[in-house]
């Protein structure tokens, strides 16, 4: 087996999604305005939370971060492929292949991690309210998300190690948008029985605890809510953790279809799908099943919309340009993550 530097492969090829130059066209539009739709989507999400001092509590906390992760997460794949399509180059170099495996599967975790640290936050807020400020501290919200970075780099590290020491012999065609582990197992000339068995073990148990500690959690949700006599109030305790759930169905239903299945039962056509699901489509609708099924975020990106229109002022008394609102909610933005912190200090 050689190593990964001694390969007689130093780039790859990423063919996309479709070869037809109609179809390309049409993926193109179609994937711009989806990664257009992710970035404003979850930046406005970061932005209400920060502006509204009264969503400064863990749940709006833990949502800040999956967006921050959301947009992190698109900005690793779908750029890339935008800026081949309009400059005629599909090549990636095999570090930055391994780089961008990297980070696509870090953001996987902690995406991953996340949806578990919510589902562990609506338990403790509907089966023991009184004692949710004490339990849900602003020092264990930061140890939950600062521990899910670590052992997400950590994970992906392993993986990626693995993975450079395989050789890349003949075919570097990689039949996809991004560099996706199972694509390259396939095409790598090594023994890949290792990096299989390491995605089958070691990876299955990353996604499959924090998934088992959501189905716990929404057990004992699900028991505490029916226990309640007024359907009103159970109307209500479900309806918080709704959005919850169906982002945790799309994620984990795509994620499980594609990497946790022998690679002889993988069809590109079928994976391909999926990775789109996860990769693109599941970041896009994230915050608009959060903002939709949540009343107080729809205030707050309300009051975030009149500010904006009406509430910055201009020189004189003409209302200000369209460019100065850009550039006021651009600045706001860069800052939101920063402030989602505000609470932790």
């Amino acid at each position: 087996m050689r190593g990964a530097n001694q390969s007689s492969v130093s780039e790859f090829l990423l063919l996309g999604l479709s070869r037809q130059p109609q179809q390309q066209q049409l993926l193109f539009v179609l994937f711009l305005s989806m990664y257009l739709a992710t970035v404003l989507g979850n930046l406005l999400i970061l932005l209400a939370i920060s502006m509204d001092s009264r969503l400064h509590i863990p749940m709006y906390f833990f949502l800040c971060s999956l967006s921050f992760v959301d947009v992190c997460f698109s900005s690793t794949t779908v750029p890339k492929m935008l800026a081949d399509h309009i400059f005629g180059s599909q090549t990636i170099s095999f570090s930055g292949c391994l780089m961008q495996m990297y980070f696509v599967f870090m953001f996987v975790d902690m995406d991953n991690f996340l949806l578990a640290v919510m589902a562990y936050d609506r338990f403790v807020a509907i089966c023991h309210p009184l004692h949710y400020s004490a339990k849900m501290t602003h020092q264990l919200c930061a140890l939950l998300v600062t521990g899910s970075w670590v052992i997400s780099n950590l994970n992906v590290l392993l993986h990626t190690l693995l993975m450079a020491q395989l050789s890349f012999c003949a075919d570097n065609a990689i039949p996809h948008f991004f560099c996706d582990v199972t694509v390259l197992l396939k095409l790598s000339c090594s023994d890949t029985h290792l990096n299989e068995m390491m995605i089958l073990t070691e990876g299955a148990l990353i996604m499959i605890i924090p998934f088992v500690c959501i189905l716990v959690s929404y057990i004992h949700i699900t028991c505490a809510v029916l226990r309640v006599p007024s359907t009103k109030a159970r109307w209500k305790a479900f309806s918080t953790c709704g959005s919850h759930l169906a982002v945790v169905s799309l994620f984990y239903g795509t994620i499980i279809a594609v990497y946790f299945n022998p690679s002889s039962s993988h069809s590109s056509e079928k994976d391909t799908t999926a990775t789109v699901m996860y990769t693109v489509v599941t970041p896009m609708l994230n915050p608009f099943i959060y903002s939709l099924r949540n009343r107080d975020l729809k205030r707050a990106l309300g009051r975030v919309g009149y500010k904006s229109t009406f509430a910055i002022p201009s020189a004189g008394t003409n209302p200000p340009p369209h460019f100065l609102l850009s550039l006021a909610i651009l600045f706001h933005t860069f800052k939101s993550q920063a402030k989602c912190h505000l609470f932790l200090h």
